[in-house]
């Protein structure tokens, strides 16, 4: 079958319906994606979720249709977010594909598939082995027909979640949430009713793949405009931001000043340390020093590890890990399976100010004063991205360089990681000083590089 090879992306599938996904690539993918399982493991039921794309009943159909005409049974756990799939998978110990574009544009779809939780099919474990099996028309032969059933487990997910923090010991907080029309909502209401001491105000609560509102990714700052504005004009304690199909997260503070992953990474690991001390702690190659600092300071061990879920999942199993953060607002918990959720680190904030009994702009103080980050900087490149990297390399050769995820160079006060897209001819600098006007011109400096 002929199938565009752009969509098998580093960490899942995914194309703008229907030019680049449509029925019948969901349907291949479903074939394939049995015919992968049966290389190595016994194929039992498949989990399947979706979420609220205006694609995705006809794609959910198509992906369902590929899987029983291969011979695996379906449990359908319907329109779910993607912490919730992951449950799924991990609690009733299935494969499972969940039928998402993630924080991608309305017009977007895709598939996120677990093969036994946590390990995730990636770019270099298993999306290619898909490609070459549907180009090839590599299916196994079927010695059945599979069925469908139904399962609903929100509320095991409810109650689950919610026993991972002290709700009790919550102080009255003032919270507002903006779910941006995406998958987080109506979860993220049943919880937060049984958490009577916090006040929450929901933005774009309802699920609409229209996006009648805004897009469905927060890191882009017209996305979570309305929501800082909100935070700071209605004196709320916090604000929290969920992408499209909720497994990431991001805080607004009681400024309504948007927080850093990497700030929000050091503040997260020292609450899991306090209740795992001298845990292992990952976090990726573009965060600031004030993760290690902060993770060896209070007796853990920073374990640094590539960009992407699938690395991350499964590193943390490898290596026991209790929490890990990635600058995108990625967080994973030991406690939910090794999986990143939205809701989870929502919940563990919460306990935090409370516990410290202070605001999040007090906990974020010391860390503003003293790492400066410029943040995540795209910048569309006509070369060849390796060429360039090494450019950078030639410049910056008296510092320490490292070809770990992309390249990371660093100096005694300053550092810099510069990695490729997977999907885009884009070049992603991340840049880290110990003062504000040296992080402006080294970014400056490196930024001119970059686009000479």
């Amino acid at each position: 079958m002929q199938v565009n090879p752009t969509i098998f992306r580093a960490y899942d599938i995914r194309g703008i319906y229907p030019d680049e996904l449509n029925e019948g690539v969901g349907y291949a993918v479903g074939r394939a994606f049995v015919t992968f399982l049966k290389r190595d493991q016994e194929v039992g039921p498949v989990i399947v979720g979706r979420d609220m794309r205006l694609s995705g009943p006809q794609m959910f159909d198509a992906v369902t249709c590929g899987l029983m005409d291969q011979g695996a049974d379906v449990i359908n756990v319907g329109m779910v977010s993607t912490d919730q799939y992951y449950y799924a998978c991990a609690t009733l110990g299935h494969a499972g594909i969940m039928v998402t574009a993630s924080h991608n544009p309305a017009q977007y779809n895709g598939f996120k598939m677990v093969k036994k939780m946590p390990q995730l099919l990636s770019g270099d474990e298993g999306i290619k082995d898909l490609y070459n099996i549907i180009k090839d028309d590599a299916y196994a032969s079927p010695t059945r027909k599979g069925t469908m059933s139904e399962m609903d487990l929100s509320e095991d997910f409810v109650k689950m979640v919610l026993g991972l923090i002290d709700g009790v010991a919550l102080a009255p907080l003032k919270v507002i949430a903006d779910t941006g029309n995406g998958m987080v909502g109506p979860i993220l209401s049943r919880i937060y009713e049984r958490l009577p001491s916090i006040n929450l105000t929901g933005m774009y609560l309802d699920p609409d793949g229209s996006l009648p509102n805004h897009g469905l990714d927060p890191l882009q700052p017209e996305n979570r405009a309305e929501l800082e504005q909100r935070v700071g004009a209605e004196n709320a304690d916090i604000g929290f931001a969920f992408d499209g199909d909720g497994d990431r997260f991001f805080t607004i503070d009681d400024r309504g000043c948007f927080v850093s992953g990497d700030f929000m990474t050091a503040l997260m690991g020292l609450y899991y340390l306090e209740k795992y001390p001298g845990a292992n702690i990952l976090y990726d190659v573009r965060a600031s020093w004030a993760v290690p600092d902060l993770i060896k300071a209070a007796g853990g061990t920073p374990l640094m590890e590539r960009v992407g879920h699938a690395f991350i999942k499964a590193r943390m199993a490898r290596e026991n890990a209790v929490f890990a953060g990635e600058v995108t607002g990625h967080y994973y918990f030991k406690d939910f399976f090794f999986a990143d959720s939205g809701i989870v680190p929502s919940l563990v904030i919460l306990e935090i100010l409370s516990k410290k009994k202070a605001k999040l702009s007090e906990l974020l103080k010391p860390l503003e004063e003293k790492y400066f980050i410029s943040g995540e900087i795209n910048t569309r490149i006509s070369g060849d991205p390796k060429a360039k990297m090494q450019e950078l390399a030639d410049t910056f050769s008296d510092g320490k360089i490292e070809w770990f995820d992309g390249i990371s160079v660093t100096y005694g006060n300053w550092h810099f990681n510069v990695r490729p897209s997977n999907t885009e001819p884009l070049l992603r600098l991340n840049l880290e000083a110990m003062s504000k006007p040296l992080m402006e011109e080294k970014r400056d400096q490196v930024l001119a590089i970059i686009r000479s």
